[in-house]
């Protein structure tokens, strides 16, 4: 389980973000001001930081450069209302490897956050889909019994999209925006050949048909 430090003095935001990471199936750790993260990175270790900036006693920039003074060199979002350049590239100076202005829409950030745990060259966890089958999300392959099985790269794209948004209903306008680039051409019965080759991996209940909408997944 991969463990996230949140460093944000507004209590409700704060909250918020705990409650939905911990959905997500990471570990959630706390705080409010710097002080306290100077703190929590002495005693533990973690595999990613949010920061807000404005936080009181030491703020998110000045908490990060300490940090990597360190030679700690975890990955960081900094979760900021400011939008003066300036500030932001204090930010980026400092050490942090990405941002998002609030208000954060959620999906997205989780999206960057599987983005840098990728780039970090952390492990990720294998993910198990059934008694069988499991995916191995950073080398994006899929095993029967621990054995390599052949699944076509667009199908592999689609388990990912399931996978990252599996708690919403998947449109056809998000398989359009995953599994082809802007100028390439794609047809519905495509969309069709790829969910049924899903299907068929995950098994035909464990993706709904949600009529004149889309699909979700079951886990």
């Amino acid at each position: 389980m991969y463990r996230i430090l949140i460093l944000e003095d507004d209590e409700l935001f704060k909250e918020t973000l705990e409650d939905f990471l911990e959905e997500e199936d990471f570990e959630v750790v706390t705080a409010s001001n710097g002080e306290e993260v100077l703190e929590l990175c002495y005693e533990q270790n973690f595999d990613l930081y949010l920061f807000d900036i404005n936080v009181p006693r030491i703020n998110g920039i000045e908490t990060l450069k300490e940090l990597r003074k360190t030679s700690d060199d975890t990955p960081t979002i900094y979760l900021t209302s400011y939008k003066d350049k300036d500030k932001l590239t204090q930010g980026f100076l400092s050490g942090c490897d990405d941002y998002l202005k609030k208000p954060i829409d959620l999906d997205e950030l989780l999206l960057r956050i599987w983005s840098l745990l990728k780039r970090s060259g952390k492990p990720l966890e294998m993910i198990y889909l059934n008694d069988e089958i499991s995916f191995d999300p950073k080398n994006r392959r899929v095993l029967q019994k621990g054995e390599d099985i052949f699944i076509a790269g667009k199908v592999i794209d689609l388990l990912e999209l399931f996978l990252e948004k599996k708690d919403v209903i998947i449109t056809k306008e998000m398989i359009i925006n995953k599994l082809w680039g802007f100028d390439q051409e794609y047809s519905e019965g495509s969309i069709r050949v790829y969910i049924n080759n899903l299907k068929k991996l995950l098994g035909k209940d464990r993706i709904k048909n949600i009529k004149g909408i889309g699909y979700k997944i079951e886990l």
